[in-house]
């Protein structure tokens, strides 16, 4: 078990062509190959620029006096 001979390889491969037909592999090996460089270029830049956040803090001094009601 584990161990596929080129005729198990074969039969898979003639399987994957009938499923998905000679000219649609070639599309699908492309989106796959555009998802990974997609993947890179976000993992590069996060790395170059630090990941600017949208937080609504209210940041104020000790010295300010606060509204209470």
């Amino acid at each position: 078990m584990g161990n596929l001979g080129i005729w198990q390889l074969l039969i898979i491969l003639a399987i994957v062509v009938l499923l998905f037909g000679r000219g649609k592999i070639p599309e699908l090996m492309g989106d796959v190959a555009k998802g990974i460089k997609s993947f890179k270029k976000g993992i590069s830049d996060e790395d170059e620029k630090p990941a600017e956040t949208d937080d609504k803090t209210v940041e104020h001094r000790a010295d300010e006096k606060t509204k209470q009601g």
